[in-house]
C-alpha cells in the first residue's frame, strides 16, 4: 500500500506523521485490498477553533475512491473522524460483495 501525506500550509511534525501511518497500516490491517492513502491536512485561515481541515482518499482496486472530509481542532481528531468514515464507506462496499 502506498501512503501518502500532503502538509498544506504548515510544516508536519514527525509525531503527527507517525500518527497517521499507525492509522493508515490499522486500516489497511482490516482491509487488505487498499493499495492507495492519501492524507491533506490544511490549516485555514484565518487562526481560529475548528481550523484543520483533514482530507482522506483510499483507493481499493475495482472501485471507485473512497472519499471522507472533516474539520476538527486537532489534525488527529481529523484523522480519526475521516477514518470513520471512510470505514463505514468500505464496510459497505465489503457487505455487497
Amino acid at each position: 500500500m502506498e501512503i501518502r501525506i500532503n502538509a498544506i500550509h504548515f510544516d508536519i511534525s514527525d509525531r503527527l506523521n507517525e500518527f497517521i501511518n499507525k492509522k493508515a497500516e490499522r486500516l489497511a490491517r482490516r482491509f487488505v485490498d487498499i493499495t492507495y492513502f492519501d492524507a491533506n491536512l490544511r490549516v485555514v485561515k484565518p487562526e481560529t477553533a475548528m481550523n484543520k481541515e483533514t482530507t482522506i482518499k483510499v483507493i481499493l482496486p475495482g472501485s471507485p475512491e473512497f472519499v471522507a472530509s472533516k474539520t476538527a481542532d486537532t489534525f488527529e481528531e481529523g484523522v480519526d473522524l475521516c477514518l470513520d468514515a471512510i470505514e463505514r464507506q468500505l464496510e459497505r462496499v465489503k457487505g455487497r460483495k
